[in-house]
């Protein structure tokens, strides 16, 4: 399974950057964004926000 992962702004909480990755490379993207305090949103690859 795929994911994808927004990173979002400090500020608003706007993505500012995605990245899709395997489910594999998930743990490690959480870990690193917990490490700095970085705000990211996860969702399954392919869905639409409604």
């Amino acid at each position: 399974m795929r994911f994808e992962i927004l990173r979002l702004d400090d500020v608003d909480g706007t993505p500012v950057d995605t990245t899709v990755v395997d489910a594999a490379s998930v743990n490690r993207i959480v870990q690193q964004a917990a490490s700095i305090g970085q705000r990211i949103w996860i969702r399954p690859a392919g869905t639409s926000a409604s």
